[in-house]
């Protein structure tokens, strides 16, 4: 093998890396997304939830 197949090789390695890299970066990206929207819906649900749980304490309070 001589060098300049090896430099050839290095460099068909490296952009592979890059490509590999780059791929994970969009993956994590579109996982962060995600992530992002599922918390932003626990949120609303825990809001909900806080209103229908005073909604009632108030109900029964007035029932007494």
């Amino acid at each position: 093998m001589g060098v300049t197949e090896k430099v050839w090789s290095a460099l068909t390695a490296m952009i592979k890396l890059e490509d590999r890299v780059t791929r994970q970066a969009d993956a994590l990206r579109t996982q962060q997304a995600k992530i992002e929207q599922l918390t932003e819906r626990i949120i609303r649900i825990e809001t909900q939830i806080d209103m229908f749980t005073t909604a009632a304490a108030v109900k029964r309070l007035r029932n007494d």
